[in-house]
């Protein structure tokens, strides 16, 4: 009989400790250690495979004797969930994906599932039964596939019976937390558990070349749940993010080996299913019947993608002592910072002014060079005067009141002027190397933010 004994792990990096300990020393976090129950000689476990039985050991070799291996992805026949994968699956991979719960991982995963005709995938759940997951299916017709295969199990060791069986080409495992290996005696969901859970599935994955889907759950902070080592030894961690009273989904790459780690995709939740959102500005810029002060357009990138996003501000008289800022979608410390910018530079009295930012469509950004269109937006509540809704902006506002140049400007320009505004707003320091004959949209060169309100007041 095997031998069992108690050890403590942190839930933040999983480190290990004989007894309870309040401060981790490899992470600094305070009360994470838990009490879980582990044996100290391993069970013996059915391999999934008898080629790692009969492996060669490894052996150094010089890196001009490495032979270089191009193979092609796999296609998801989902165009964004290609571009967050860096171009589609990578054989042998380990993607992992975190997200609230309802936000639509799940039925995003058995989508692709559905759509992939041409690759046997073995979609197992630990949550749900096969016949819930025929429900939600069925919702998603006509999406049908012949080559997918359900499986309600939450033993590793029974799952990879199973894959030695099926032999399917992608495994997708929903979810990581309720996954439990004979070799730990602890609970499932736990950080022993889910950590041998993973280096379980990343062996198979390496030694079989087979890709693996996880669908993890996020703790109430909104990190992955289970030890941080867990985002260290998968390929790939994805994050699905949205508001749940909005249809709209962003699917956002935190860590990529074999790609971009600024990529996303966008998604509307229907009740078919997830559509693809291959053109971004018709949710984050809002049709309107009449023209409103306070409303700019500012020209971002995300990843590789250029994005015009609509910037609404609200400026009003405060009805107390203290002036409210308060953001939507922004950092409120930067916005701060350009209504100082504002005060000193442009002469406007925002000291006893409330004033409310809002990032049309839910997204959260962070590109410097929308701060050019959010001092418009700001301006123009301020004074009630109205935008034009075929003109944008994209530059960076310094403290000096300057208007600085931001990267990728041919990118933004051609988006903004394929989306059918007329004219753009940028830095005249982006103008060097910049061809304006290919362009038909009229570009304004501005150095700072006076000259852009005299041109736009005029």
């Amino acid at each position: 009989m095997a031998k069992s004994k108690t050890v403590f792990f942190c839930q933040n990096c999983g480190a290990q400790s004989p007894k309870w300990v309040g401060k981790c020393a490899s992470c600094g976090e305070w009360n994470s250690y838990v009490e879980e129950l582990v044996e100290s000689s391993e069970k013996n476990s059915k391999i999934w495979t008898d080629r790692d039985a009969k492996a060669i050991p490894n052996r150094p070799v010089k890196i001009k004797e490495v032979q270089s291996e191009k193979s092609e992805r796999i296609d998801t026949h989902d165009i964004e969930l290609n571009r967050v994968l860096g171009g589609g699956i990578v054989a042998g991979s380990l993607v992992l994906i975190g997200g609230e719960p309802g936000i639509g991982k799940s039925t995003l995963f058995l989508q692709m599932a559905l759509m992939m005709n041409d690759q046997k995938i073995l979609y197992v759940s630990g949550e749900e039964s096969p016949q819930q997951i025929k429900m939600r299916a069925e919702r998603m017709l006509p999406l049908s596939s012949d080559n997918c295969y359900l499986l309600a199990e939450t033993s590793v060791s029974q799952i990879f019976q199973q894959v030695h069986q099926v032999e399917p080409d992608i495994l997708i495992v929903d979810s990581i937390q309720t996954l439990y290996s004979a070799k730990i005696e602890s609970s499932a969901g736990s950080v022993s558990q889910v950590r041998e859970c993973t280096v379980e599935l990343l062996q198979f994955a390496k030694s079989t070349g087979v890709p693996v889907f996880l669908i993890g759950h996020i703790t109430k902070e909104g990190t992955i749940a289970g030890p941080k080592v867990l985002e260290h030894m998968v390929d790939t961690v994805l994050q699905f993010e949205g508001d749940r009273h909005l249809s709209y989904r962003i699917l956002r790459t935190i860590k990529n080996r074999f790609g971009s780690t600024s990529e996303i995709g966008i998604y509307e939740m229907l009740g078919t299913g997830m559509r693809q959102v291959t053109n971004p500005s018709e949710i984050l810029i809002s049709n309107k019947d009449n023209a409103l002060s306070g409303v700019s357009i500012g020209a971002s990138i995300e990843g590789n993608r250029p994005l015009l996003i609509e910037t609404q501000a609200l400026v009003s008289t405060s009805a107390y002592g203290t002036p409210q800022r308060s953001t939507t979608g922004y950092d409120a410390k930067r916005l701060n910072m350009l209504l100082a910018v504002l005060e000193k530079r442009g002469g406007l009295r925002l000291g006893n002014q409330d004033v409310f930012l809002n990032i049309a469509g839910g997204l959260k950004i962070d590109d410097p060079a929308l701060d050019l269109s959010i001092c418009v937006a700001v301006v123009s509540s301020h004074e009630d005067q109205v935008v034009s809704s075929d003109i944008c902006f994209a530059g960076e506002v310094g403290l000096g009141g300057e208007v600085r140049a931001v990267n990728r400007i041919e990118n933004r320009i051609s988006e903004a002027e394929k989306l059918g505004f007329s004219e753009i707003y940028i830095s005249t320091v982006n103008k060097k190397g910049l061809d304006f004959s290919k362009y038909k949209i009229k570009i304004h060169l501005v150095s700072n933010i006076v000259e852009v309100f005299k041109q736009l007041s005029s």
